[in-house]
């Protein structure tokens, strides 16, 4: 199974190490999207690890929580597609079917 990252997520990505960067520990920032990218990488074999988001509950609709970050995913025939890498404490909103 392929493992695509969405623009929506890379963004999400780059953000988490600007804000790390502007709080002068840019480190840390690299480290959590360095494993977040290391965790997602598992979905390839196994697309179904994460859990369905609570706020939609439809299968195709998961995430795997790297604290403090949502990453929510697409699971999808052929592909796995990261679509948002969001604070846990932040409300989702239904993603477009393909993005």
């Amino acid at each position: 199974m392929e493992l695509r990252i969405a623009q929506s997520a890379l963004e999400d990505l780059q953000a988490i190490q600007e804000y790390y960067k502007e709080q002068n520990v840019p480190g840390i920032g690299d480290e959590y999207v360095t494993a977040i990218l290391k965790q997602s990488e598992m979905l390839q074999c196994h697309p179904d690890a994460g859990r369905m988001v609570p706020e939609f509950s439809l299968g195709y609709i998961r995430e795997l929580i790297h604290a403090p970050f949502r990453v929510v995913y697409l699971r999808q025939a052929d592909e796995v597609v990261l679509v948002r890498v969001w604070r846990s404490e932040r409300q989702l909103e239904l993603p477009a079917r393909g993005t």
